[in-house]
This record gives C-alpha cells, sequence and structure tokens, in this order.
C-alpha cells in the first residue's frame, strides 16, 4: 500500500537527505538537527552514515526540492512537520517510490500511478 511505502521508504529517506543537507551545507550538529526534525541523536547519526533508509535514492533534481525545504525549515523550525508533509506530497508525485513499490508487488501493472496519486 502506498502508505506504507510512504512509513518504511519515503519518510525515513527525506530524514537521511535532509539530516544530510544540514550537516554538509548548514553545518549544524547531529544534536541540534535530532531537535529540530524530532528524533534521537542515534537515528541522526545511522541517517548520516547511511545505516539506515538506504533503499530509496533520489535523483538530482528531488535533491535540491529536499534543499530548499530544509532552508525554510530552518527559518521556521516549528512547522517542520507541515514542510515534510509537503515535501513527501511532492516527492511522491516524482515516482520515486515506483520502483520499490514494483520491487515488491510483481503482478503491478506497468501503468501503475498509485504512488503517484
Amino acid at each position: 500500500m502506498p502508505q506504507e511505502l510512504d512509513v518504511w521508504y519515503l519518510l525515513p529517506a527525506i530524514r537521511r537527505e535532509l539530516a544530510q543537507v544540514f550537516i554538509k551545507d548548514c553545518k549544524i550538529s547531529q544534536k541540534e538537527i535530532a531537535e529540530i526534525l524530532g528524533l534521537t541523536e542515534s537515528a541522526i547519526s545511522q541517517y548520516v552514515q547511511s545505516k539506515r533508509a538506504n533503499e530509496l535514492k533520489f535523483s538530482p533534481t528531488e535533491k535540491i526540492i529536499i534543499k530548499k525545504t530544509a532552508e525554510k525549515i530552518l527559518k521556521d523550525k516549528k512547522n517542520v512537520r507541515s514542510y515534510i508533509y509537503h515535501l513527501s506530497q511532492i516527492l511522491r508525485k516524482s515516482k520515486c517510490l515506483c520502483k520499490i513499490h514494483k520491487k515488491y508487488e510483481k503482478n503491478l501493472s506497468c501503468d501503475c500511478n498509485v504512488c503517484s496519486c
């Protein structure tokens, strides 16, 4: 189901990318990132070290969208969940989940559009 794909793959991959942007581009500590995203420091560490959320990869265009969202989050930290939700809607339409969906549901039709609705 698409909701399961969001929870198991998309949201963790978004967190991974945001954590990496915050560390590499914004020079924010893992502790502060954990506070911003409402996660533990160990979760952030695992995202940064690619020990978590590795199955879903984003295109360069998608990474730009994620980076812009990271900038918005830093300016308005109290609405982080809203920004992540909006980002998940955008990325879902980009069909980034389709490969994973097809991997786990072998009998999907070629014209399936469940993930990008």
